[in-house]
């Protein structure tokens, strides 16, 4: 797995994903990179779908669903499964979602809240077998002021 994407774990401890998601969307499609954004619930989905075009009063982050005609045409993807529609650069996985196939990717963000003790304890077995199979890890945390380091 050493050629593939690189995997980001990001640990969330002081801001929600509704705070952070969209920050990374915009730094992503900064790069000329689409977004698939993969999630194992649909509530869930349906919460960012709502907020990334409501986040801020000045801007909005253009996207859509999966099941909705011309998301081949999307900058972001919201999904629950494994396609990637819009030939993403960027895959954001939500909630524990399942990483699947990364072959085409540049770069995996895995999204996590430290605060509760199952997306933890899930973080840290993805993390540990994707070490096992060589992976191109880093893990990001924020630091007391709120800002990303990276720790790993």
């Amino acid at each position: 797995m050493t050629t593939g994407p690189e995997i980001w774990f990001y640990h969330l401890e002081r801001s929600t994903l509704e705070q952070v998601l969209p920050g990374l969307l915009e730094k992503t499609r900064e790069r000329g990179w689409k977004a698939v954004v993969r999630a194992a619930s649909s509530g869930l989905l349906d919460d960012m779908d709502d907020h990334l075009w409501t986040y801020r009063d000045d801007s909005f982050l253009a996207h859509g669903r999966a099941t909705e005609p011309n998301a081949d045409r999307q900058p972001v993807v919201l999904t629950e499964s494994a396609e990637n529609p819009n030939a993403a650069q960027a895959l954001f996985i939500l909630d524990g979602a399942e990483l699947g196939d990364t072959k085409g990717l540049e770069r995996c963000f895995i999204i996590f809240d430290g605060r509760d003790e199952t997306s933890l304890t899930g973080a840290r077995g993805r993390w540990k077998a994707l070490k096992e199979v060589g992976a191109n890890l880093a893990y990001w945390k924020q630091s007391p002021e709120g800002r990303w380091e990276k720790a790993a």
